[in-house]
């Protein structure tokens, strides 16, 4: 009897027992672990760097397998060498990620890990949402600092906002590469930076500047702009001043001065179309068009004299 034939022989002898043992219970039992497998993998794994030492792992498992199946016909001693590297690879898999492994167990392990999952992956399911929080962490430590700054949101089927005239960067929006762009010392700080399609579309983009007569002079530049934009389009700039670290947002020819990040978040949230006005109003400390007067241009919401910043 060859190789071949011993193999045959094997399965057969071997899980023929199984086969007449075979419910829909164990279809459900293996449907739910395979279900695990590539949830695990879709969430931790894929497009990692971790993405090869899971095929390493796979490769482990399937090496052992072929190592029972060449004990079970009778190639014990090729079986067991086999089976004696990979318990060898696997133990030295412990100790080389000895580190990584430390740290899996001390998140498996931290206090309301299971809130904080789910908590995460909803957030991850909105590219809008994760797109408002890199901006939000910028812009309070914009308004910490007193670093000016002038971000446009741009509609999705809006027309180019004077984007041809800037830096074009399409990338995706993060708070280093905000803080990197509006530095001091960097080239681009002046500008504007727009934001479309939850892209940096450009940086150093120059806006219109408002020609509204009744507008205080105590307005800077930035405010000017953002203003001035707002009038003749549909997007909305939010605006940081470099002089007092006053955080406004413009709309319509309107602007809005904020006091704290929470309410700054509520309103953009509804802006950007992240929720719906109507859930919002059900918070009673909270209604849209109680801060900005929608389709009213050219207008500026009063601002008391000590509170008009400058750009």
């Amino acid at each position: 009897m060859n190789l071949v034939d011993k193999v045959i022989t094997v399965f057969l002898t071997e899980f023929k027992p199984i086969q007449w043992s075979f419910n829909w219970d164990d279809v459900c039992e293996i449907l739910i672990i395979l279900a695990f497998i590539i949830f695990f993998y879709q969430k931790f794994i894929k497009n990692t760097s971790s993405e090869r030492l899971f095929r390493g792992l796979l490769f482990l498992v399937g090496a052992w397998i072929i190592g029972e199946v060449f004990v079970l016909i009778n190639l014990e001693i090729l079986g067991f060498f086999i089976k004696f590297l990979v318990a060898i690879i696997s133990l030295s898999l412990v100790v080389i990620f000895q580190p990584e492994l430390r740290r899996l167990l001390g998140y498996l392990g931290q206090h309301g890990f299971f809130y904080n999952f789910w908590h995460n992956n909803q957030t991850s399911a909105n590219p809008k949402t994760n797109m408002l929080k890199e901006v939000l962490e910028s812009v309070k430590y914009f308004s910490k600092t007193r670093t000016g700054c002038l971000i446009v949101f741009q509609k999705e089927m809006s027309p180019a906002v004077y984007s041809d005239v800037g830096t074009k960067l399409n990338a995706d929006v993060s708070a280093e590469l905000i803080l990197t762009i509006f530095h001091t010392n960097t080239p681009l700080h002046d500008g504007a930076m727009v934001i479309k399609n939850d892209k940096i579309l450009s940086a150093g983009v120059l806006l219109p500047l408002t020609e509204d007569p009744k507008l205080s002079w105590k307005y800077g530049t930035r405010h000017r702009a953002a203003i001035g934009l707002t009038e003749i389009s549909d997007s909305a700039c939010l605006v940081v001043s470099e002089e007092t670290g006053d955080i406004s947002v413009c709309l319509d020819g309107t602007i809005k001065k904020y006091e704290d990040m929470a309410t700054l978040k509520r309103d953009l949230e509804v802006i950007l179309e992240i929720k719906d006005e109507d859930d919002s109003k059900k918070k009673p400390f909270f209604d849209i068009n109680n801060f900005i007067q929608l389709k009213k241009p050219n207008k500026v919401s009063k601002i008391k004299p000590d509170e008009e910043p400058k750009a």
